[in-house]
């Protein structure tokens, strides 16, 4: 089996730590190529432009693909001059995986708020661009852990909606399809061959009966009761307070949770510096770390870059796996 070609790490906003996480990030030990504007490197950055991503450089180089910007990138001040940049480099990633010259993409964080004021970004994040750039494909996001045993991975079926609309948004057809997308996701990117799924109610202790609400009863568990008739290894609705210590994660591999923060806190306290953002569902693998861009650190050199790292080294097992089909 040959190796994959190698992931596309894009620049995310410029402004942020990506830079210097870019700068750090060779330590993952992985083929990847930086593609981004070499000036927002931080000083003394070994670099190497490369035509292609197949294009090798020396030991402890960087290998950049040249995507110029509008202007500097000065640390914690975003200019809105750079945001069409941020936004085009993702583009352009996302072509160069589609095409099958990268194997995959790990996206450095970007500022919402500076590409909506810089460039009218019309999308609540990177997740669901790459999903209008995939062919508005439907996607999950997942978060998992690499420091923690029993692993601890989990895909929220509403994402950056207020919580109030959260009932509303949480429809039988969503929570199926975020079930069937981690499901075939876990096997084919996670070599899992009968994934175990563990669904989370809505509301509290799963309702308790009717008692704490009903949408358990009244919808959720038919539908687990029904997925798992066709076949699928699924459990719950479970109550989610306590889903996530060892002993729970040990019967399952993934949780799909009803909103953001129900999913996110765990994570996020098993193991923050570790977490990685996967986009599920899409015809290319995507990570992501799994922080902003900490604007008030940038250009110090204090950012930790376990979280790329991470990152970077699941998208290369994800793209062996797609290409061999390795089992975990």
């Amino acid at each position: 089996m040959t190796e994959p070609r190698p992931i596309i790490l894009t620049c995310g906003e410029p402004a942020g730590v990506g830079p210097e996480l870019a700068a750090k990030a060779l330590a993952a030990g992985v083929p990847f190529v930086y593609l981004g504007d070499p000036r927002h490197l931080p000083a003394g950055t070994r670099w190497a432009e490369v035509a292609t991503p197949l294009e090798t450089v020396g030991p402890g180089i960087l290998p950049v693909l040249r995507h110029d910007f509008a202007g500097v990138a000065v640390p914690g001040r975003p200019d809105p001059a750079n945001a069409a940049g941020v936004i085009a480099v993702i583009a352009r990633a996302v072509e160069l995986a589609l095409s099958g010259a990268a194997a995959g993409i790990c996206t450095l964080p970007i500022s919402k708020e500076a590409l909506k004021k810089g460039a009218g970004f019309a999308f609540p994040g990177h997740t669901e661009y790459l999903a209008h750039l995939a062919g508005d494909v439907p996607v999950a996001m997942m978060l998992a852990s690499t420091n923690v045993e029993p692993p601890c991975r989990v895909v929220p079926a509403t994402i950056h909606i207020a919580l109030s609309e959260v009932p509303r948004a949480l429809t039988p057809a969503l929570l199926e399809q975020a079930i069937r997308i981690t499901e075939a996701a876990m096997r084919r990117d996670f070599g899992l061959a009968r994934p175990r799924l563990a669904v989370a109610g809505l509301n509290p202790h799963a309702g308790e009966n009717g008692v704490m609400g009903d949408d358990e009863m009244r919808w959720i568990a038919p539908l687990v009761a029904r997925l798992r008739a066709e076949g699928l290894e699924l459990t719950g609705p479970l109550p989610a307070d306590t889903m996530f210590h060892p002993a729970a994660r040990a019967r399952y591999d993934a949780a799909i949770c009803a909103y953001h923060d129900q999913a996110l806190i765990p994570i996020k306290t098993l193991d923050f510096a570790g977490g990685v953002n996967v986009t599920l569902g899409l015809p290319f693998v995507r990570t992501s770390p799994d922080h902003g861009t900490a604007f008030d650190i940038a250009g110090q050199g204090k950012a930790d870059a376990a979280s790329v790292i991470a990152a970077l080294r699941m998208a290369w097992d994800m793209a062996l796996r797609r290409q061999g089909g390795i089992r975990a």
